[in-house]
């Protein structure tokens, strides 16, 4: 019995010393999730193929019409994009010329503003600059061009809506 009793305090140290050595454990944080890298550009950002190709999925993910998006992405696609800023809704493209005006550029920059399919959610402008002796140089804007390519982005933007709602009636 006496040898018991010696042995009842050396497991209770040991009991102890186990325990508190323990109470220092954290387990190890989650992985962070790895940025988003857009598509388009490779530039940090950016969204998801999926998001773009199917804009009904409704997690409330993206901050501007993903039909308007989608549709902008499109039109515009003719130019080569120089940034894409989903959550500000901003396309921005690099100057580009058109085969029947080669003295003259333009640069778009399109703005999705709104969450709803609407004419006061996309605002297009259109830059442009003239070829003077080995340069450039501003020369406005073309309004003309611009309320033209809202009316192709906004006409587009409804024929992926109609297609979608198609899509569901089937």
């Amino acid at each position: 019995m006496e040898q018991i009793l010696k042995k009842i305090p050396l497991t209770l140290i040991l009991a102890s010393l186990i325990l508190t050595s323990c109470s220092g454990f954290e387990p190890a944080p989650p992985p962070a999730e790895e940025e988003r890298v857009s598509f388009l550009t490779g530039k940090k950002g950016g969204i998801k193929l999926s998001d773009i190709l199917n804009p009904n999925a409704g997690d409330g993910g993206m901050p501007v019409n993903a039909l308007l998006w989608r549709a902008a992405l499109e039109i515009s696609s003719f130019v080569p994009l120089d940034d894409v800023d989903t959550f500000g809704g901003t396309i921005v493209t690099e100057w580009y010329s058109l085969a029947e005006r080669p003295d003259e550029r333009i640069k778009l920059t399109i703005f999705v503003i709104g969450r709803e399919l609407r004419s006061d959610a996309i605002s297009v402008r259109v830059y442009v600059q003239r070829r003077s002796g080995d340069g450039w140089v501003q020369a406005g804007r073309d309004n003309a061009l611009e309320v033209k390519v809202e009316d192709l982005i906004l006409t587009r933007a409804r024929e992926i809506r109609a297609a979608a709602i198609t899509e569901t009636d089937s």
